[in-house]
């Protein structure tokens, strides 16, 4: 169980000043999106910039983005680098999803490429303990945030919700998409019966809505586990399972520790990006881990033997050219095509 406590104020000051970099202040500035500041995706992206920026590659870092709009504009060459989902890779190729309107996804999926893996947290499906709300069949007829408008995670936690009661958004229950940091208010407001969301676990800003009223995150009963539809959402790149202590919050009332779905995702980047580029990024995040593992809690997880974990796209060949050096063993169906 990796809790991630605070978010050092060195990491917070960096990502301003990463964010207000200028082109006259560097040779060139690089165009980086992550998610929502705090979240699963910020933190490591804030930190791989941090890492990058001492081999001079300097990135600057946009948060809030929905990243499977990120991951598009990476594969058209508009950004350079983004926090990535595996299974958005999987449906950008597919054209599936939120991209079956695209006419070229597996074009565009073949422009993405990837550095390294990272456990991104858990799932969080959160209700105040004053609702009665116990168990995921109590959301019926309920108001549900279940994530942005067109996300990978909204997509996933409802269908998480449909292996575990068979109910359907629209339906059963009221599926409200809104902004991260606008479905955080929202619950906080009282507009919402349950906030449902990926995690660190220990967020903040989850411990901020225990703080507010008592909260009770509900478990994925054991036996849901075993049926079809959840047996292929395991299935899926970068999903496992993971428990929450009981304890993790303060104010948090469950009995027993929670059973929820995990995540992994990975930096990604393209062939738009030039292999010294990502090769100077890449070997000065790998060479300063122990300032990477002493940023978060979290991070601890990103090792030689995680580093592959979950990804999907090929490694891009500046990265493969360091991961070589070093001794990395690279997964063969990773390898990049220009490599071989």
């Amino acid at each position: 169980m990796h809790i991630l406590r605070s978010l050092p104020a060195a990491l917070i000051a960096g990502a301003a000043a990463l964010s207000l970099a200028s082109p006259a202040s560097a040779q060139q500035l690089f165009k980086g999106h992550t998610g929502n500041t705090g979240g699963t995706t910020y933190i490591p992206f804030v930190t791989f910039a941090k890492q990058a920026e001492k081999a001079g590659v300097r990135i600057e870092v946009n948060a809030g983005k929905t990243l499977t709009k990120s991951l598009v504009a990476l594969a058209k060459g508009n950004i350079q680098f983004t926090s990535a989902i595996p299974t958005a890779y999987v449906w950008l190729g597919q054209q599936k999803r939120m991209f079956k309107k695209l006419k070229n996804g597996k074009e565009l999926q073949s422009n993405v490429r990837s550095i390294f893996g990272y456990l991104a947290g858990t799932y969080h499906a959160i209700t105040f303990a004053e609702s009665g709300i116990k168990t995921f069949r109590d959301l019926k007829g309920k108001t549900v945030f279940t994530g942005p408008p067109g996300g990978t995670a909204t997509a996933g936690q409802e269908d998480l919700i449909r292996a575990v009661t068979g109910y359907e958004p629209g339906k059963d229950y009221k599926a409200v998409h809104l902004a991260w940091g606008q479905g955080l208010n929202a619950m906080r407001d009282g507009k919402l019966d349950m906030y449902f969301r990926p995690s660190i676990v220990g967020s903040a800003s989850v411990q901020e809505l225990s703080l507010k009223k008592p909260i009770r995150i509900l478990p994925i009963p054991q036996e849901a586990t075993k049926n079809d539809l959840f047996q292929r959402i395991l299935k899926r790149p970068g999903r496992g399972m993971a428990t929450i202590s009981k304890s993790t919050y303060k104010g948090q009332v469950n009995e027993n520790d929670v059973l929820m779905l995990a995540t992994e995702q990975y930096m990604g980047t393209s062939t738009h990006v030039g292999a010294d580029v990502v090769y100077k990024a890449t070997k000065a995040f790998w060479e300063n881990l122990s300032d990477v593992h002493a940023t978060a809690v979290s991070l601890q997880t990103i090792t030689k033997e995680t580093a592959f974990t979950s990804v999907v796209a090929p490694i891009h060949e500046g990265a493969y050219r360091y991961y070589k050096e070093a001794g990395f063993k690279v997964p063969s169906n990773l390898i990049p095509p220009e490599a071989k």
